[in-house]
């Protein structure tokens, strides 16, 4: 499986300026960098970079922010990209859908893993199984109807995972079930259940050029 093995998690919050919910609990912490320094960007220099971007800079960080967020390369976002441009209605909200709806990121939104990293570890080590079947690919499409569950055994007691906080509220568009370690899609996100700071139309922009 691809990795990107040359940045450290916080050092790419730090760089997009966001939390991009990474670390798991310690993004909600204390111990988060963004909390302590705020949006420095990552190196000696960081604090003295002030140049204004240019527009493909502008696009390009845009891009990079989704990218990050999500945990895919940059192979990968342009094929949702292409993938997108072939499917009816507005390409942006297709191309967020479509990473919205990734195995990895339904596991963390429904509260199942503690982050996307947490996630893509579950279903490498072949804990996840969709539709009663066991799933290794972290990138597989689900679909309406689709249910995602963790396979079940002794490692459930002792997991640590949001889904186990009776505070805990997942998306509208996902159906969990928290006896069973489980979460239906009942339908596909619309835009305004998405991350809000995302800006598709700059990465439609970058893509197009």
């Amino acid at each position: 499986m691809a990795r990107d093995t040359l940045h450290t998690k916080c050092r790419l919050c730090r760089r997009e300026g966001v939390k991009l919910f990474l670390k798991g609990s310690r993004c909600f912490s204390s111990k988060c960098p963004l909390e302590k320094k705020g949006a420095v960007i990552p190196g000696m220099h960081g604090l003295k970079r002030t140049s204004r971007l240019s527009a493909y800079g502008i696009q390009l960080r845009a891009k990079q922010k989704v990218k990050r967020f999500y945990g895919v390369l940059e192979k990968q976002m342009h094929n949702y990209y292409l993938k997108a441009k072939n499917m009816p209605g507005l390409v942006g909200n297709n191309l967020l859908s479509l990473l919205e709806t990734r195995l990895d990121n339904v596991l963390y939104t429904s509260g199942l893993s503690l982050s996307r990293t947490h996630a893509k570890q579950l279903i490498s080590h072949k804990k996840v199984l969709v539709n009663g079947s066991t799933n290794n690919i972290n990138s597989y499409q689900l679909s309406l109807a689709d249910v995602v569950s963790l396979k079940p055994g002794k490692h459930l007691k002792d997991l640590d995972i949001k889904a186990n906080d009776k505070d805990f509220k997942s998306p509208s568009w996902l159906d969990l079930n928290r006896t069973k370690y489980s979460v239906k899609v009942i339908r596909l996100p619309q835009r305004d259940e998405i991350e809000k700071d995302f800006d598709e139309n700059l990465i439609i922009e970058y893509y197009s050029r």
